[in-house]
């Protein structure tokens, strides 16, 4: 897939990273909030098209996201959230390339970056596992998720940049090639499941 950047032949001085499958992986998956919204479903709820942006656009616990959601979670099936929840996060873990390229970058002089959607718990985990970096655009904290433009003007108004400066690195097509693309960004996907590099993507700024 061609990026906009190839076709503009314009050298970034930001680049910003999307968090997992891209630079972070969960080893053992457990879906919490899946689970929550399918038992929300089989006791009576139907589910509604934004139910995800809900979860990723709120800075909430399981306890008030059912407040939010009107609905009385029995206590055995919080904890069992909680319990999962606390084994994903003890499961990410940082892609093997992940720190030597953000390290190499930022010797190279680049300004880095975080946009992701995600829920609350997820974001204080990887923020513990990677070195600080320019700006970060939390979904939770921002209120919005990926594609929606209001997540990319927040991590532009962070870095005090214009979109044009930006190259956004993620795997997902619609929120980090389509969105950042429409935005005025540059952008290109990785696909680390096919064990695609940081460095593959990165090939014409890392020597």
């Amino acid at each position: 897939m061609e990026s906009s950047l190839k076709a503009a032949h314009i050298q970034p001085s930001i680049i910003v990273f999307d968090v997992f499958g891209t630079l972070v992986k969960i080893e053992e998956r457990r879906f919490p909030y899946r689970n929550l919204m399918k038992w929300l479903k089989q006791n009576g709820r139907k589910p509604k098209h934004d139910d995800a942006k809900l979860i990723m656009s709120h800075n909430l616990d399981f306890t008030e996201l059912a407040k939010l959601l009107r609905a009385d979670i029995p206590n055995e099936l919080l904890q069992e959230l909680k319990s999962d929840l606390n084994k994903e996060l003890q499961s990410i873990v940082l892609y093997e390339d992940t720190l030597s390229t953000l390290e190499e970058l930022k010797k190279l002089g680049f300004k880095l970056a975080l946009c992701s959607n995600l829920a609350m718990p997820y974001g204080k985990v990887v923020s513990s596992l990677l070195p600080t970096l320019n700006a970060y655009a939390w979904s939770y904290e921002v209120g919005a998720i990926k594609p929606e433009s209001q997540i990319y003007q927040y991590l532009i108004d962070q870095l005090g940049c214009h979109a044009k400066e930006v190259l956004f690195i993620g795997d997902t097509p619609l929120a980090d090639f389509n969105g950042p693309n429409e935005f005025g960004m540059s952008a290109r996907l990785i696909d680390r499941k096919n064990g695609q590099k940081l460095a593959d993507v990165l090939f014409d700024i890392i020597q």
